[in-house]
């Protein structure tokens, strides 16, 4: 079993997250946190394989979390969820050692594809752990683990957002129930005509899944939802 800690200033958003994490097989969390000082405590005294991080927390950066985790010689890995997207901090990631980088709002498929690889990852490196030598093959699979999630979504087509798309899956995600265009638009933020044309997109390469709601007279009405994975 991996051990999580979830660090996120928000409430909602750690929960959120813990409940997207505890959903991927595999994968406990032992923790949330919403500052870096708790974060650091929460790893001083129990074991935490990885953590999720966001990067804006009201004592100190998410960076710079990492950086005194790595003085203090906490090995935990991290994989950043953040709204930070400036080419500043991805580089400091990356330098800093983070494995993944997820860049909010992202989807509970998103985030199992990262979580996933980073299993890869672990079993490839006990697989080779005592070994003199690891060879060119397993370095390669090692690298790979780390720099391509496992079921990684296409890139988006042309024409289409990205970020529209995540939001989209998102509010479909979190939602207890089938929505309409008109929920899906205001839930987002967004028009009902963006909405309506991005979940037939979303329904044509079966991400969704649509439902008819007949009612007394007149056409029925298009209902939208996320396919629920098998666990």
């Amino acid at each position: 079993m991996i051990h999580v800690l979830v660090v996120d200033d928000d409430f909602h958003v750690a929960e959120i997250n813990a409940a997207y994490v505890d959903k991927a097989a595999g994968f406990h969390v032992v923790g949330r946190a919403h500052t870096a000082l708790q974060a650091m405590e929460m790893m001083s005294a129990q074991q935490v394989d990885l953590v999720l991080l966001d990067h804006y927390l009201p004592d100190r950066t998410g960076l710079d979390l990492v950086r005194a985790m790595r003085q203090r010689g906490l090995r935990s890995d991290v994989i950043m969820v953040t709204a930070a997207e400036n080419v500043e901090v991805v580089e400091a990631a990356l330098r800093f050692g983070v494995l993944h980088y997820l860049v909010k709002p992202f989807t509970f498929e998103g985030l199992r594809s990262r979580l996933e690889s980073y299993a890869k990852l672990r079993r490839t490196l006990r697989s080779a752990d005592g070994r003199s030598g690891a060879g060119q093959k397993r370095v390669d699979e090692i690298f790979g683990a780390v720099r391509g999630p496992a079921g990684s979504p296409a890139p988006t087509a042309k024409g289409w957002s990205g970020p529209t798309i995540e939001l989209i899956c998102r509010v479909l995600e979190q939602a207890d129930t089938d929505l309409s265009a008109q929920e899906v638009a205001s839930k987002a933020g967004i028009s009902r005509s963006t909405a309506q044309r991005y979940l037939r997109h979303l329904q044509d390469n079966g991400t969704l899944r649509l439902s008819l709601r007949y009612g007394d007279a007149g056409r029925p009405e298009h209902r939208y939802s996320r396919p629920r994975s098998r666990s």
